[in-house]
This record gives structure tokens, sequence and C-alpha cells, in this order.
């Protein structure tokens, strides 16, 4: 076990206490909300918090751009996001410990059969606004134009409803909306894989130091692979490196 400095056990806790930030609209890491939620992020934030000697207290959040802005306030010591470059100026990301493909859904009968397709002219795709898999679509579509919604039912209401041309998301999370519409396909291959990674404030250093030794111990452990097993879920591949 990656022993815990005092250093990092002081820039973790907060008077006793591990606050952990949870994006809940990552049902992938987030099974159950609440003030005991369950999941694989809830897990590992727990055994952080044994680590350090301290109590854990869950903060949610709708979206992972509302955790992110959270950080400059002080509001949480830990968060569970996806790393991404526009939320690096206030949070130090540990590496990533899972992944998860991105790609697009589209409805019955559309011309779109590939990943490339998507990024034409005239294209319109709706997508949660803010989550990480949105951010690299605003930095990478060159002629697709994206229609943002709040999370993930949000846009997927609005691709329904303004019958857009693709819906994006998360692979596991566009199966399950593939359900919902007779018809329509997900999209063979991936635009990104999410990164999911740890963070804390920009200038807790010795915690993020200690972060990116437990994320190297966790997935070569064991612990990540039977948390992922324990709550049966699909769609998460581990960062090995």
């Amino acid at each position: 076990m990656t022993q815990l400095p005092d250093a990092a056990r002081a820039e973790l806790t907060t008077n006793g206490r591990l606050r952990a930030a949870l994006n809940y609209s990552n049902t992938l890491l987030i099974s159950t909300r609440g003030t005991d939620p369950t999941g694989v992020a809830p897990d590992l934030a727990r055994e952080l918090a044994r680590r350090a000697g301290a109590s854990v207290e869950f903060i949610g959040y709708a979206n992972a751009g509302l955790a992110a802005d959270a950080a400059a306030t002080g509001a949480w010591d830990v968060a569970f996001i996806g790393a991404e470059p526009q939320r690096a100026g206030e949070i130090a990301f540990s590496p990533a410990y899972v992944e998860i493909e991105a790609s697009y859904l589209v409805p019955a009968g559309s011309p779109l059969l590939r990943i490339d397709d998507v990024d034409r002219d005239g294209i319109h795709v709706a997508t949660a606004a803010r989550a990480a898999y949105t951010l690299f679509l605003q930095r990478t579509l060159r002629h697709a134009a994206l229609v943002e919604a709040e999370g993930l039912p949000g846009a997927f209401a609005r691709f329904v409803e303004m019958k857009l041309d693709a819906l994006a998301g998360l692979k596991p999370n566009l199966v399950a909306d593939a359900g919902k519409l007779p018809g329509a396909r997900v999209l063979e291959g991936r635009f990104t894989a999410v990164q999911q990674s740890m963070g804390v404030p920009k200038h807790r250093v010795a915690a993020a130091s200690y972060l990116a030794g437990f994320v190297a111990e966790i997935t070569t452990s064991g612990l990540l692979r039977d948390l992922i097993s324990r709550h049966r879920v699909d769609g998460l591949a581990i960062v090995r490196r």
C-alpha cells in the first residue's frame, strides 16, 4: 500500500473529513446518489479516507463542469472527474485510471455511417453541456454544429424533439438510449476516450503527488478491477501504463 505522508494527509482532509466531489452525470462511476452513494468512485473515495484516518463527505454535482468550477472555492478536497485541459487551470489531475469511449447515436435511416461522416456542414449534434467529450468536440469539430443541453437526459430529449442528426455521448449511455428509438444505432469506433482522473485543487502539491502513486497502485493491484466487477459496470476500461 502506498504510504500516505503527513503533508498529503493534511491536503486531502479538512477538519478530519475527506470531501469528495462526484460527477453525478457519470453513471458508470456513480451507481446511486445520496449521502451514502455507491459505485466505483465513491468506494475509491472511501479507501482514500480510510488511509487518511478521516471520515468521508460526498458532494454531488450535476455535471463535471460544476464540480470543476467549485475547485476555486475550496468546496472539496478531491474530485472524481474527467481530466480536460480546460479544467487544468484550477485542478491538478492524477494520471487517468479508467477511460470510457465516446461515440455518436444516429436515428433510423441516417446516412451517417462512420465517425468521420459526422463532421460535415449542416450536421447538428446534440450533446451534454460541459461534459468532457463535449469540450473535446468544441476543440476538434470543424464543420458540424453542437447543440448543447443540460445533462444527458436533456441532450437526448433535444436530439429527439429537434430531430437532430446525431447525439454525442459515452458509448454505454448511447447503447441504452438506442433501445428507446427503433432503428437508432451507435456508430462503430470512437471520436475520443474520456479519461477519468482524480483531482485536487492546484496548490495541493503533496496530495497530487500521492494520488499519482495511488492510481498506479489501484490499477496494478487488482483493487480497481475488483470494484468494477463488484458494481457490475460495463464500459470502463482500466488505463494501464
